[in-house]
């Protein structure tokens, strides 16, 4: 993660987005998304993750987070970041059917190379710009613009029913993550 993009206050809440280099689709796959979310979950409950709202796309991920007392969430995004590289990385290696392996590989063995901080591969985008969600208006709006994400994308029709979001938890539903929620 950049240094350049420091979350000033840990106990606000920020939107934070990152995508996938060259935004591959790599989450096109229920496998890789899953990886993402046991990720997510770890870091909820040793991390001091506190996660309000997410979103996987086919490329990039939306989170709405803040930290429990004695955490950073720029150190939460960091080793979340850095594991889930790495296990999706491994993953893709081994797996048989996937028929992308060789060009993603590639791509990622490519941006690795240009990169210092990376010895073999990279995987995410470097840089995450965290909005500090300093009014209810702002926190709303981020997360309208989370879950309508796949509606846009012509996944879904309903924000619900996109069930790698937390819109599932806002609708009355139960999600695949535990969230708090915004007030």
């Amino acid at each position: 993660m950049s240094s350049k993009y420091k979350i000033r206050d840990q106990s606000r809440l920020h939107f934070i987005s990152f995508a996938v280099v060259e935004w591959v689709d790599v989450f096109t796959r229920n496998l890789y998304k899953d990886l993402l979310i046991e990720s997510l979950i770890y870091c909820q409950k040793k991390k001091g993750l506190k996660l309000y709202g997410w979103c996987i796309m086919t490329n990039h991920v939306h989170l709405i987070i803040s930290s429990e007392e004695g955490y950073k969430q720029e150190d939460i995004l960091r080793d979340f970041k850095k594991f889930t590289s790495k296990r999706i990385i491994e993953a893709i290696i081994s797996n048989e059917r996937e028929s992308r392996k060789n060009w993603m590989i590639w791509l990622f063995k490519a941006a690795g190379e240009k990169n210092n901080n990376n010895k073999n591969y990279q995987f995410w985008q470097q840089d995450n710009h965290p909005i500090e969600l300093s009014t209810n208006h702002l926190m709303q709006q981020k997360l309208d613009y989370i879950h309508d994400n796949p509606v846009e994308s012509g996944v879904v029709s309903e924000p619900e029913h996109y069930i790698y979001s937390s819109a599932t938890d806002y609708a009355g539903g139960k999600g695949l993550i535990d969230i708090e929620f915004i007030q």
